[in-house]
């Protein structure tokens, strides 16, 4: 573990979250939700759409993702900050983010997936 990187990542998840958490006992409302792994992006999905809808608000949910290894963590770090601090900076997130998301995938490499759901 300690060869592979496990360990450094365990403790610095330590360091960083106080303790678990499940997004399907959560209650905030988000405007955007990022995921590092697809299967975790349906979980969010399929558990956003079996909500009673009641404010109609949107929620975009993004997934990058990003292999379970130090090096990939690294980097999908940096790239999830640098896509949130452009979306941060649109003026109109709801009409720019399908475009801002297609430039990123080219600047990238890699593919995102995207869907907006409704609270």
């Amino acid at each position: 573990y300690t060869q592979n990187g496990i360990l450094h990542m365990l403790d610095r998840n330590k360091r960083i979250k106080p303790r678990p958490e499940r997004f399907q006992n959560c209650k905030d409302v988000f405007d955007l939700i990022l995921t590092c792994e697809e299967r975790v992006y349906d979980q969010v999905v399929e558990d956003l759409n079996s909500r009673e809808q009641e404010t109609c608000q949107p929620v975009h949910v993004i997934n990058v993702d990003i292999q379970d290894n130090h090096e990939e963590a690294t980097l999908g770090a940096f790239l999830i900050c640098e896509l949130c601090q452009c979306i941060q900076h649109t003026e109109d997130m709801e009409n720019e983010i399908d475009e801002l998301l297609q430039e990123f995938e080219e600047k990238s490499g890699r593919t995102f997936l995207h869907t907006v759901c409704f609270y």
